[in-house]
């Protein structure tokens, strides 16, 4: 007779014996203990440093005295008072707009040029890749600015073409655009993660296009940019993020300055002239916190929205 007609409480058909829980914690143990050092990093180095930043966020603090609460007077006088924090937004999210969309171009067809080049591939990647290694170093921001300088060697090539920029650093028009011509400069990085995307992609598909009297074009648009669409997506959220937070480029051809006119006052530049060098810590930190919402939403949108642009193989498992 079964429990259910006998009134008697359903059990599950498998009871775990009394002793099996701590058998089963006493296994754990050694996972944990090889974890600690990072579980200790994170709450030393990162955690605790965020809690910090957060209280500070709310505080008048310059340094050398103890803070006073005020409350949320930083982020108000920052949305509502700081014209110069709102150029650094505008500044920052123009880099963005241009210096992405134009790395992952030049990256994506770099990587599609050396996935069909049988000869010299290994050099190429390398040489492409070199600069993603050195660019965002102090050195190469400075020879960069005084190859964009005035007298430098690029304004001496285009003025032979008749084009008279006066330098692209002393121009407030320009200097912007040489902070994201390095970036550009810088796009081996993810051109290895599209060249390894495309040794993914079945050569069936290109063989079944190609009979169905698809060009090369054609090819590209319906096979390699649908199926290569998540490693798109995996790099489009790693250069938005790091894109926000570009400083040592702008520091270097701005002199620390964000000139000239503020062209190049980058939101991180401004966030490190508000912290060290004026000294309004508490100012910094609350521009910190207001990033890394910012970073946060828009990586949010762009998670929310890639299900109707990103395709995967097994779409049935998702």
């Amino acid at each position: 007779m079964t429990a259910l007609t006998t009134g008697a409480p359903a059990r599950s058909a498998r009871t775990a014996p009394p002793g099996e829980p701590r058998r089963v914690r006493e296994k754990q143990w050694p996972a944990y203990v090889f974890m600690s050092p990072w579980m200790i990093g994170a709450g030393l180095l990162t955690l605790l440093p965020m809690a910090v930043s957060l209280y500070l966020s709310f505080t008048d603090y310059d340094l050398f005295d103890p803070p006073q609460w005020v409350g949320l007077r930083n982020y108000a006088e920052m949305l509502f008072e700081d014209p110069r924090y709102w150029r650094s937004v505008g500044t920052t999210m123009l880099y963005v707009v241009v210096a992405v969309p134009l790395k992952l171009g030049l990256a994506l067809g770099a990587a599609v040029l050396l996935k069909n080049l049988n000869r010299g591939r290994g050099f190429y990647r390398s040489a492409f890749y070199a600069p993603s290694l050195l660019g965002a170093s102090m050195s190469i921001a400075l020879v960069w600015r005084a190859l964009f300088n005035d007298g430098g060697s690029v304004t001496d090539v285009l003025e032979t073409f008749g084009i008279h920029t006066g330098g692209w650093v002393g121009n407030p028009h320009l200097a912007v655009f040489a902070v994201v011509l390095l970036a550009v400069w810088q796009f081996g990085a993810p051109m290895v993660i599209f060249l390894a995307g495309l040794q993914q992609i079945p050569p069936d598909l290109y063989e079944a296009a190609a009979l169905d009297g698809a060009g090369a074009w054609r090819r590209f648009v319906s096979v390699t940019v649908p199926m290569l669409s998540p490693v798109v997506f995996f790099n489009l959220v790693l250069e938005i993020i790091q894109s926000f937070q570009v400083f040592t480029p702008a520091f270097a051809i701005s002199g620390g300055s964000g000139g000239p006119a503020d062209s190049t006052m980058f939101y991180t530049l401004y966030l490190y002239e508000r912290g060290f060098t004026a000294s309004h810590m508490g100012y910094a930190a609350a521009m910190a916190w207001l990033l890394l919402l910012a970073i946060g939403a828009i990586t949010l949108v762009l998670f929310r929205t890639s299900r109707s642009w990103v395709f995967y193989a097994d779409e049935e498992g998702r």
